[in-house]
C-alpha cells in the first residue's frame, strides 16, 4: 500500500476529476470544509456523512508522507527482487488454491486471470496483513486542502462520505496515507463504483472479506481496459544488435517483426506468433532484462504510474502463473540519486519536461533520455548511463 502512491491521476475517473480541478484549495480550513460540505450535500450525502466531515481534522503526518522521497529510486532489479519475495510467492499460491472458486468466478465475470488479482493483493497489503493506519477521511481532507495536488484527492472526498453515510465503512475507517482502503487499496471512488459483494452477505467489505476483495479488484482491473484471455508480459532474449529506437512500451509491433530482428524466447527457441502486437520493455537498458509488454500491461500503469512498480506487479503475476524468475543479464551501470538529479537538471536546461528533479527515472525522464541518445548516436534504450551524463 505504501508503494502505490507516487501518482494517482490515472486512477481517478475522468468524470469526477474534471470538476474537482476547479475547486479552491488552501485558506481557512474550517471555511474550506464548508465548501466541501455544500458539494457533498448537493451530491446526496446525508447527516452521517456530513457530521463525519465536520469532525475531520488536518493531519501533518500525511503531508510529511506526501512530500517524502519514494522508493522508486531503486532499479527495477533491486525493487523487484525485494518485492517478489518467497513469502509472497508461497502465500499467493496458497490463496489461489484457497479461494479457487472465487478467482474462477472473477475470471468468468470480468475476464481477469487469477494471478493478476493475487499479485496486486500481495504487493499492496501482503494479503490484507498491512492495510494502513491513517484515518482515511482526515488524510483526504488534508491532501485536498493542501495546494500541492488537490485535483488528485478532492474527487475522492464525496465518494468516501457517501460510503460513510451508507454505513459501508465506519467514520473512522483507516487505510493508506493517500486515502486508499482495503486489502488491495481501493480509492473511495472505486470502492463506491466498482465494489462487488463476493460472499453474498449483502455488504461490500474490502477490509475483511477476501471474496469481496477478489471480485472488486477484478472489476476495477476490467474497468481499466483489461482484455480477456490475453497476456500482459513475457520475458524474451534480445540480440546484441537490434534497431533499439524501435524498442519501448508504446511502440507495439507484431511478434513476427521482433523475430526477424533476432528476439527469441528466454531459452533461445523461436517466438510463437500469437497474433498480437507487443512493445519491447528494457527497464535497465539493452543489456538488462527484456520483456514483451502487451496492451494489458498498460492497465498496470493505470493502477500505478510507476513503471518500476507496474513491471514488478506484472512479473509477480507471471511468477504466480508459473513463469520462472527473469534473467537479470548484465546491465550497464546506471546513475546514483545525485547523478540522476544532475541528468534531470541538464535535460530540463535543454527544454525537456522531466516532471521534477527528484532522482527518479520516471516516464518523462526515460523519454528525454531516448531523444538524447538518438541525437548523440547512442543505442536508444532509455537507460541513462554515466557515459550519457558525461556527453550532456
Amino acid at each position: 500500500m505504501r508503494l502505490r502512491l507516487e501518482i494517482l491521476a490515472a486512477m481517478l475517473l475522468a468524470a469526477t476529476a474534471a470538476p474537482a480541478a476547479a475547486q479552491q484549495c488552501g485558506g481557512d480550513f474550517e471555511a474550506w470544509k464548508q465548501g466541501v460540505a455544500a458539494e457533498a450535500r448537493n451530491a446526496g450525502v446525508g447527516d452521517a456523512g456530513l457530521e463525519a466531515l465536520e469532525d475531520a481534522t488536518a493531519d501533518e503526518k500525511v503531508l510529511a508522507r506526501d512530500r517524502a522521497q519514494g522508493v522508486f529510486t531503486q532499479t527495477f532489479i533491486e525493487f523487484s527482487n525485494r518485492m517478489i519475495s518467497a513469502y509472497r510467492l508461497k502465500q499467493g499460491a496458497a490463496n489461489l488454491k484457497k479461494y479457487a472458486d472465487v478467482f474462477a468466478r472473477a475470471d468468468r465475470e470480468f475476464g481477469v486471470q487469477p494471478p493478476i488479482i493475487a499479485a496486486f493483493w500481495a504487493l499492496e497489503t501482503d494479503f490484507g496483513a498491512v492495510q494502513g493506519d491513517f484515518h482515511t477521511l482526515n488524510a483526504l481532507v488534508t491532501l485536498s486542502h493542501d495546494c500541492r495536488r488537490p485535483q488528485l484527492f478532492r474527487p475522492q472526498i464525496v465518494p468516501l462520505l457517501t460510503l460513510i453515510d451508507r454505513g459501508v465503512v465506519p467514520t473512522d475507517v483507516t487505510g493508506a496515507w493517500a486515502g486508499e482502503i482495503g486489502q488491495t487499496q481501493m480509492l473511495p471512488s472505486d470502492y463506491l463504483g466498482r465494489g462487488v459483494d463476493g460472499d453474498g452477505d449483502g455488504l461490500v467489505d474490502l477490509r475483511g472479506s477476501a471474496p469481496d476483495v477478489i471480485m472488486t479488484t477484478a472489476n476495477k482491473i476490467m474497468s481499466r481496459g483489461w482484455k480477456r484471455d490475453q497476456p500482459w508480459i513475457e520475458e524474451v532474449r534480445v540480440p546484441d544488435d537490434l534497431p533499439w529506437d524501435q524498442t519501448g512500451r508504446t511502440n507495439k509491433l507484431p511478434l513476427t517483426q521482433w523475430a526477424q530482428w533476432g528476439v527469441t524466447n528466454p531459452n533461445g527457441t523461436p517466438l510463437v506468433n500469437n497474433g498480437l502486437k507487443a512493445g519491447l520493455a528494457l527497464p535497465m537498458g539493452r543489456k538488462g532484462p527484456a520483456f514483451f509488454v502487451y496492451d494489458n500491461f498498460d492497465v498496470y500503469l493505470e493502477w500505478n504510474q510507476s513503471f518500476t512498480y507496474a513491471l514488478t506487479a506484472a512479473n509477480l503475476a507471471a511468477r504466480l502463473a508459473g513463469a520462472p524468475q527473469f534473467d537479470p543479464r548484465n546491465p550497464e551501470p546506471g546513475l546514483n540519486g545525485d547523478q540522476m538529479k544532475a541528468l534531470q537538471t541538464k535535460l530540463e536546461a535543454k527544454g525537456y519536461d522531466v516532471g521534477s528533479v527528484d532522482g527518479i527515472l520516471g516516464t518523462n525522464t526515460r523519454e528525454a533520455v531516448r531523444k538524447e541518445q538518438t541525437r548523440l548516436g547512442l543505442p536508444v534504450d532509455g537507460w541513462p548511463t554515466p557515459e550519457l551524463l558525461a556527453k550532456l
